[in-house]
């Protein structure tokens, strides 16, 4: 056995070799190629298509720029304009205030309830937003629950007719955005160490100024996330809007919308689509810089 051990001991080295150092790599880049090339054929393409409409059909023909002059100078129009950054933002800061106490409950007291509650707040998100619009118009019709629990309680003598009123175009936007602030903010609030809240609290600061200058400062990142992400969508949504309100409430989407079925004028529809899509790209630019700038990586 010594000897048939002797040639094995001799072959092995005694050192093996160190290993070479080099950057890894999953895959070669060559398979990003189908990626790449879905990206540009399904979002490149289209989005550099409708760019061409906007200057190229109708009108702009013959005037290349007169859809976008007619759509920031027109006083019509520019009212529309000016009406969906209004909707956007009351959203956004309604579904701010009402989002940002909820996903503090969850972070510092719901505890083994906080599963529950995020399945509470998504389930609604599962189901289609025709369904859920259709369900505000249950709950706002003159006959609907609401009317009827309020003539009830001798509160109203009469039915409301709130389905026609701007407002129900704001809760049913307020209900379907709530879940995005939330989780926005929950993430960022759940790295928040709670010990600084209690060396505050310990020097002598109350909880409201321990939150007010501790914690709410700490969470600006995911408020910032939640506030864009709330905006942007806002401004693309119009079947809220084309379902509640009876039409009180224009904005740019629903005007695209109406421009393809009932106008047809696919060029204006084309230019509002990517004034739509600059705005979209300018709030994410601001995110990005914004959330760099804060460093929510750590």
């Amino acid at each position: 056995m010594t000897d048939q051990a002797a040639p094995a001991t001799l072959m092995a080295p005694s050192n093996p070799p160190p290993m070479r150092r080099g950057k890894f790599r999953l895959a070669t880049p060559y398979w990003a190629l189908p990626v790449v090339a879905y990206l540009i054929l399904f979002l490149v393409v289209p989005l550099a298509s409708n760019a061409v409409r906007s200057v190229t059909l109708g009108a702009a023909a013959t005037d290349t720029w007169v859809y976008y002059e007619k759509l920031f100078f027109d006083p019509y129009y520019s009212r529309i304009f000016l009406e969906t950054f209004k909707v956007a933002i009351i959203v956004t800061v309604v579904t701010l205030i009402m989002g940002y106490p909820v996903a503090y409950f969850m972070v510092r007291y719901a505890g083994r309830w906080n599963t529950l509650i995020v399945f509470c707040m998504i389930a609604p998100l599962l189901t289609s937003i025709i369904m859920r619009t259709f369900g505000w118009r249950v709950l706002f019709a003159r006959r609907g629950l609401m009317n009827v629990w309020l003539t009830d309680l001798g509160i109203i003598s009469r039915p409301l007719a709130i389905l026609s009123e701007p407002i129900s175009v704001y809760m049913g936007l307020v209900h379907v955005m709530v879940p995005f602030m939330v989780l926005s903010i929950t993430a960022v609030l759940q790295g928040v160490d709670l010990r600084l809240e209690e060396s505050a609290r310990v020097l002598g600061a109350s909880r409201w100024r321990a939150f007010c200058n501790v914690t709410l400062p700490l969470t600006l990142d995911g408020i910032a996330t939640g506030c864009i992400l709330v905006f942007v969508i806002t401004n693309g949504s119009f079947l809220t809007m084309l379902l509640l309100g009876d039409g009180k409430v224009q904005t740019l989407s629903l005007l695209i919308y109406q421009q393809f079925n009932l106008t047809q004028d696919v060029g204006f529809a084309a230019t509002m689509g990517n004034v739509l899509l600059v705005t979209a790209m300018i709030c994410l630019f601001l995110q990005m810089r914004f959330v760099r700038r804060k460093g929510v990586k750590s």
